[in-house]
């Protein structure tokens, strides 16, 4: 064989060591190129899979299903506000047309983000399986052994010494397990691998990603969320006709309702009373007493604000409060046609509030049957000007006054189509009017009374309740998204600080007699740290295995001092993590 010949073989040979040495290093799947000149059916099929499967792809269907949510966010949803809906479209009848054929109001269930949606999750699917049995089959594999030419590894060290071989592998081999590096020994050299929590980090944070999407549809599909506003010393029951508003998944059964029910017993507020924050809100807390199954005992329980009551697998949300009037309502022959708390709606910070009283079991001073209503504003502490007429100028009851208008005629109520109880149509009603025309306005404080004109009956305004709304939610499977999001931190956190990493040691006798010792490292990716290990690694051995003094005067390296490179010919190359 030629000399040619010769160092083509050797340089062939090195490579494919060094092709070893790299190989495995991670779990990504080798795709290979189509072969022949037509694939066919079949072969176009096992390419879209391929490609389907691909990390690539799952992140940029990832990428594509946070897009489609945020529609959702910026456009109203027919499952979270129907009347919202509605709204948007009377307002804006050809665009509220062209995003109802897009199924822009009801985003989380149309079908291309469920398309979206089902596409990752098979991709994710796809992409961990054959990554999670490579990476178990590199678990069970045993390190490479040591490149013939250690010396084009990226950290490299050597030096001479007086200790034998088996020795020196000895030690590295102890040093190695030492250091938590998986080791196997061979001929003449120890290999070491370390850094499999990176892999395992990664798969985890894929797998993870599919607990929570199956956390997330599980959520959605079997929900159901309620509100329900309870004036203090009412109650309510966790049945279907109890709520005032009520919305759940498409597979979820009212009939599986958690059993339980809470009577308000009190509710506390307290505001700012001074200063620039003057009214803000400073507490907020509902003391009720709820009871789980028909016959559960009684329990006290403290619902705040982020601070629920869990009952079963329902959570009982503290979402607003307010003030209910109590009044009571005489009819004309002097009976009482209405007794009870009003709830008004606030609609400013410092809860002026809106409210209609409707009395349907009423009679005239004729004695014939009629329907009246009570429309106005309740301010708990009074206020008046000339632009925004009477409101309240605090939160709190400090001084609380009712303001009313009276009509009579037909409510509605009869008609069976649903109407808003906080609101008065007042197309087949008549204001009561004054001896001069106007229409009737009181205002009023506890205590006071309302007459109507010609004997019509009365309204007294006895005191002053408080109400409170709460959410009821019921969403299966939270604790695995949960559980899920944490995961995915610590597995993503894993992939991108840990570094998979391999180290040689060799061992062999010169001409000299003397101990050659090389140490090489390679690493996934390229960084600071692995020449950085390998000279704390290296160092560490030349406790046992010191540097040898020099045989002679003209040698390279000076006494007390190691090679810092891989000899070749008369030269001597300085490499990356070598001992300084």
């Amino acid at each position: 064989m030629s000399e040619t010949e010769t160092r083509t073989s050797e340089r062939t040979d090195g490579d494919t060591d060094e092709s070893a040495a790299q190989a495995q290093l991670g779990t990504a799947p080798v795709e290979e190129p189509p072969s022949g000149p037509a694939i066919g059916l079949i072969g176009w099929l096992r390419w879209f899979w391929r490609q389907l499967t691909s990390m690539r792809v799952a992140l940029l269907l990832l990428l594509l299903l946070s897009l489609a949510s945020v529609p959702g966010s910026l456009i109203p949803q027919r499952d979270a506000s129907a009347n919202r809906v509605a709204q948007f479209m009377k307002d804006n009848p050809t665009l509220g047309g062209i995003y109802d054929r897009l199924q822009l109001f009801e985003v989380y269930s149309s079908v291309w983000f469920s398309a979206i949606y089902l596409l990752l999750f098979v991709s994710l699917i796809g992409c961990i399986v054959p990554r999670t049995w490579q990476f178990v089959g590199q678990l069970r594999a045993r390190p490479p052994k040591a490149p013939a030419r250690l010396g084009r590894m990226p950290a490299y060290t050597t030096w001479r010494t007086d200790a034998a071989p088996k020795d020196v592998l000895a030690d590295a081999n102890k040093l190695l397990r030492g250091r938590r590096f998986r080791v196997s020994g061979g001929e003449g050299s120890v290999a070491a691998e370390k850094g499999y929590l990176r892999e395992a980090g990664n798969l985890v944070f894929h797998l993870a990603l599919i607990v929570m999407l199956i956390a997330f549809a599980t959520g959605q599909l079997w929900r159901v969320e309620g509100g329900k506003l309870v004036v203090k010393g009412d109650s309510f029951t966790n049945v279907l006709p109890s709520y005032d508003d009520i919305k759940s998944g498409s597979l979820f059964d009212y009939g599986d309702l958690d059993s339980f029910g809470f009577t308000l017993d009190d509710f506390h507020s307290a505001f700012e009373p001074t200063g620039p924050q003057r009214g803000t809100p400073r507490e907020f807390s509902a003391k009720v007493t709820y009871w789980e199954g028909a016959d559960g005992p009684q329990k006290k329980a403290s619902i705040e604000v982020n601070r629920p009551l869990t009952i079963g697998d329902s959570k009982v949300f503290l979402l607003g409060h307010g003030y209910a009037p109590v009044v009571t309502v005489r009819d004309g022959q002097g009976d009482i046609a209405f007794r009870g708390p009003v709830p008004f709606l606030p609609q400013d910070a410092n809860i002026t509030s809106q409210g209609v009283v409707k009395v349907t079991d009423y009679r005239d001073a004729k004695g014939e049957k009629d329907q009246l209503a009570f429309v106005g504003i309740f301010t708990p502490t009074f206020g008046l000007d000339e632009v925004r007429g009477p409101h309240s100028t605090f939160p709190d009851l400090n001084y609380p006054a009712l303001f009313l208008s009276a009509y009579r005629g037909d409510l509605g109520m009869e008609t069976g189509l649903p109407q808003n109880v906080y609101q008065l149509n007042d197309k087949a009603m008549e204001p009561f009017t004054t001896k001069d025309g106007d229409i009737l306005r009181e205002s009023l404080r506890p205590g006071e009374t309302m007459k109507l004109p010609g004997g019509a009956g009365t309204l007294k305004f006895e005191r002053v309740e408080r109400w409170a709304t709460f959410q009821i939610s019921k969403k299966p499977a939270t604790d695995w998204a949960l559980v899920g999001s944490i995961a995915a931190v610590v597995g993503l956190a894993g992939s991108l600080f840990l570094q998979r990493r391999r180290v040689w040691v060799r061992a062999r006798t010169d001409e000299d007699g003397r101990t050659v010792v090389e140490m090489a490292a390679l690493g996934r990716s390229e960084s600071a740290k692995l020449p950085e290990e390998l000279g704390a690694l290296a160092e560490q051995l030349r406790t046992t295995a010191p540097v040898a003094e020099p045989c002679h005067a003209d040698d390279d390296a000076p006494a007390g001092s190691g090679e810092t490179g891989p000899k070749r010919g008369d030269s001597s190359d300085t490499h990356e993590g070598a001992e300084k």
